[in-house]
């Protein structure tokens, strides 16, 4: 018996070592920001002791209760979570991508492929089958494989990452457009993930929020989000979250990145808008994390706050990471944003839009 225990204990250290070692040296989970780096954050205000930190107290129903309730709804694998069959995808439209006047593909989730005064500009590009270090666990993506599409796209002239987690922040869609990407923009911190995994320094601008600076006659700036970062159990909060404000001659584009709802909205409005267009964070809400993701209500509610013209809703139709139904996020925002008379648009999955005439006909495709 005591063999059998030992026996036990030894295999689960195995185990652990074998996972610490795996992520110590997997690339997927990216670097960790120069000592340098971490004594400039020092004087910022968004970084205390070792961490970023939010402009707002966040809080968490989070304890060992709900986690237990977390895990039983989890494995109850409820059926509309997951699509009856696989989402279809629009074929990429490249003559309209290249038309001179500025529009928008959505890619499911987060990713976005937009154009700016000729400028062609992709936003948290992930087009990975698993939102996931590794791609063996982890849900897949509610359509069919989109990685090839990497090919297909013209030249990138920038690429702007939101936040490091593996749903925003996806290392082999990098790895493959590193070498037809110009620059790219991040939040402090997750220049390190881009220098390991062997894009240029030259090519990365890292940014606080509220830095702002012209680039190819567009205005950008990073502003604030209510969330968090990590690619590993040791990194936590070690890199910054953002949203980005993009301000052209035609257009001018808020995302919100991954955000619980706050007073940044009207921040940045009063700063930055009216905005033409508002991709807006509104899915993977839970009552258990409040705070860190939008319910879809509320992603209405900050559209109107940062004085948005036309809403997108973001971070729904390609993973399910939470507990509703994968079109559920959608539903919701649609029925808000009749209430409130806003106006939002809901394209397909691989559908360009064109940004200065948009159909604001929303079509149920999700049905």
């Amino acid at each position: 018996m005591i063999k059998i225990i030992k026996g036990f204990f030894s295999f689960i250290l195995l185990l652990v070592v074998a996972g610490l070692l795996f992520m110590y040296f997997h690339p997927t989970f990216g670097g960790t920001p120069s000592a340098a780096q971490q004594g400039f954050y020092q004087q910022l205000d968004n970084y205390r002791e070792g961490r970023f930190v939010n402009a707002v107290e966040m809080d968490s129903n989070m304890n060992l209760s709900s986690l237990g309730s977390l895990i039983r709804e989890w494995n109850s694998q409820r059926e509309d979570r997951i699509p009856a069959e696989d989402l279809s995808v629009q074929p990429l439209d490249l003559e309209k991508i290249r038309q001179p006047e500025d529009s928008l593909t959505w890619f499911g989730h987060s990713n976005f492929l937009v154009s700016m005064d000729g400028q062609k500009i992709l936003m948290d590009p992930m087009f990975s089958e698993m939102a996931s270090p590794v791609s063996f666990i982890g849900t897949r993506r509610f359509t069919d494989d989109i990685f090839h599409l990497i090919d297909e796209l013209p030249d990138i002239d920038a690429v702007f990452i939101t936040h490091d987690h593996y749903d925003h922040l996806d290392y082999p869609s990098i790895a493959a457009l590193k070498e037809k990407t110009d620059h790219f923009f991040v939040p402090l911190g997750v220049d390190a993930h881009l220098l390991e995994w062997g894009v240029k320094r030259d090519n990365i601008t890292a940014m606080n929020w509220w830095e702002e600076l012209e680039w190819n006659g567009l205005t950008i700036a990073a502003v604030p989000a209510l969330h968090s970062s990590a690619r590993s159990l040791f990194n936590r909060d070690a890199t910054l979250w953002a949203g980005w404000v993009i301000i052209g001659q035609e257009t001018s584009l808020y995302n919100s990145g991954d955000t619980g709802y706050g007073p940044h909205f009207r921040q940045i409005g009063q700063r930055y808008g009216p905005f033409d267009i508002t991709l807006m964070e509104g899915g993977q809400y839970n009552e258990r994390w409040p705070d860190s993701h939008m319910f879809p209500e509320e992603s209405v509610q900050a559209h109107i706050d940062a004085m948005g013209d036309v809403m997108l809703l973001t971070h729904w139709g390609a993973f399910s990471l939470s507990l509703h139904g994968w079109s559920e996020p959608i539903e919701r925002a649609w029925a808000e944003a009749r209430d409130q008379q806003v106006s939002l648009i809901a394209p397909r999955i691989g559908e360009t839009v064109n940004l200065k005439d948009l159909d604001l006909t929303v079509t149920p495709w999700w049905d």
